[in-house]
């Protein structure tokens, strides 16, 4: 008889072909893609070669160790010249006057929540420790964020958060305004949402100039359970606020 015999692999070459073609996944394209153009929804980022996994939404409580540190504004801010400050119950939460100036009670009907503000100074405003008394020269950023009972209740939370601020991408010109969204997502669950500032000088057509940098910005937040507002009042480009932006959704 004539005829063709394939012989098995040698033991171990599957595993070796297998650990080959991980490899060239998990390696792919790391640190040298450039950042999303505003208003891009960021994928999930694919498990490094070294097995680390995506981020799982929060479950727990939320306590002040999910806040944002000084060390996420380095080096666009000296580290070392920021200042915190915490409190937790109501209060404004960043919504600015063209959306109404509410408290987070008034717009979500929940509890209390942290507030945390990070400043140059330790000269801060009488009603309110998290607010620099010079806002414009000493406040560096300020974030409130609580728990919800359910994931879908914080996600439904940081949906309505989101539409308090988005009025805000249009106003008269001459008046500053905030820029296209731009959504951050590091897993299903976990995600932000943010918008550059831009000063009313660039605002010549009622909404955000194309192709210019934004002055800093504000950000909605949201990991399983946990949903707050970050706004950023130093002066960040496109590429530090979305640092920073991740930072805070991965303490979150």
């Amino acid at each position: 008889m004539t005829g063709r015999f394939v012989l098995p692999p040698p033991p171990g070459a599957d595993a070796h072909q297998d650990a080959r073609s991980g490899a060239a996944v998990g390696g792919a394209s790391r640190g040298t893609s450039a950042l999303p153009p505003p208003g891009a929804s960021v994928p999930t980022p694919a498990p490094s070669a070294s097995g680390s996994a995506s981020p799982a939404g929060a479950t727990g409580p939320l306590t002040t160790a999910n806040l944002l540190e000084p060390a996420a504004f380095g080096p666009d801010v000296g580290v070392g010249r920021i200042h915190v400050t915490d409190r937790y119950g109501d209060g404004n939460y960043a919504n600015a006057d063209c959306t109404g100036e509410k408290t987070l009670t008034e717009t979500l009907g929940g509890p209390g929540a942290h507030f945390r503000g990070l400043m140059t100074s330790t000269r801060t405003n009488p009603d309110d420790p998290t607010l620099a008394a010079d806002g414009v020269a000493d406040q560096v950023a300020r974030e409130v964020a609580a728990e919800a009972r359910s994931p879908s209740l914080a996600q439904n939370f940081a949906q309505r958060l989101l539409l308090e601020q988005e009025p805000c991408q249009e106003e008269t010109p001459g008046h500053w305004v905030y820029g296209r969204t731009t959504t951050v997502r590091l897993a299903p669950d976990v995600t932000a949402s943010w918008m550059g500032t831009y000063q009313g000088s660039l605002n010549t057509t009622g909404t955000a100039p194309e192709g210019k940098e934004p002055c800093g910005g504000i950000a909605v937040l949201r990991s399983g359970t946990h949903y707050g507002v970050l706004e950023v009042d130093a002066c960040l480009g496109t590429a530090a606020m979305d640092r920073v932006v991740r930072t805070a959704l991965s303490q979150l």
